[in-house]
């Protein structure tokens, strides 16, 4: 079907809502997850270890920030197809790095800052703001996606009004963090 012919369609409620439901299922076991994984550690086979990991979780979140400044440059230019590839992508980098962190925590212990003073200050401001910001806009995220993806595109514009801000704060503030922490890995 093509992007017009989408765009002439009638709201799919009744997917809506099945997908607003499974939203709600995937945040708290997210959050459920994120949340136990500090209890958690799977120790890895000898000689494997995910240290690379927190570099990629900064290069997937960088991936995303880039995505959805392209997402917004290409829906301001009315090139809708662009404009839904790029925020696919972004979805796709975001699972896959919640994927990656998990992972990277169960198996890893926790790095914590060394630094003091301002830079601990900083530091600590933008983690909490960062962490804060990604649990509360992950279910407005995906409402977001789900409105679009069932052609409620009022409401779809309405929430990325304020969500967009908030996920591109995430994306932005993830790499700074792990820039920050890097040398203490």
């Amino acid at each position: 079907m093509k992007l017009e012919e989408k765009i002439q369609q009638p709201p799919n409620l009744k997917l809506a809502k099945t997908l607003k439901i499974l939203t709600w299922v995937v945040t708290v076991a997210v959050l459920g997850l994120v949340g136990a994984m500090r209890e958690i550690h799977l120790p890895l086979p000898e000689g494997v270890s995910l240290k690379f990991l927190p570099g990629v979780h900064a290069t997937l979140n960088t991936i995303v920030a880039i995505c959805l400044v392209a997402a917004l440059v290409m829906i301001k230019a009315k090139n809708v197809v662009a404009h839904q590839r790029f925020i696919n992508v972004a979805m796709f980098c975001s699972a896959l790095f919640l994927i990656c962190y998990v992972a990277y925590h169960i198996t890893s212990g926790e790095t914590k800052y060394g630094g003091t003073g301002i830079s601990k200050t900083i530091y600590l401001v933008l983690l909490i703001s960062h962490i804060i910001l990604a649990a509360v806009s992950l279910p407005f995220i995906l409402y977001t996606y789900i409105y679009a993806f069932t052609n409620q595109f009022a409401k779809h514009r309405r929430m990325t009004r304020w969500v967009f801000p908030m996920w591109l704060y995430v994306a932005v503030t993830g790499p700074i963090c792990y820039l920050m922490l890097r040398p203490y890995y």
